[in-house]
C-alpha cells in the first residue's frame, strides 16, 4: 500500500447525541471507515484513530497482513 501521506483523506464529523461520529474516506478508493467517541474528546485524536483504521482497512483490502 502506498504511504498514507500521499493519499487524500476526507474527514466527516457528525454529532450524534453525546457522541461524535468521525468518518475517514479515502479519495482514491472511496473506502470509508467510522469511529465514534465522546463529544468532549479531542477532534485530532478521533481523526488520528479514524486514519489508522482506514490505513488498516486499505492494507487488508490490498491483501496485506494489516
Amino acid at each position: 500500500m502506498p504511504d498514507s501521506s500521499q493519499r487524500t483523506v476526507y474527514f466527516e464529523h457528525t454529532a450524534v447525541g453525546a457522541y461524535l461520529r468521525v468518518a475517514a474516506i479515502c479519495a482514491e478508493t472511496g473506502t470509508e471507515v467510522v469511529v465514534m467517541g465522546p463529544v468532549g474528546a479531542a477532534l485530532h485524536d478521533l481523526e488520528r484513530l479514524a486514519l489508522r483504521k482506514l490505513e488498516r482497512r486499505l492494507a487488508q483490502d490490498a491483501g496485506g497482513s494489516g
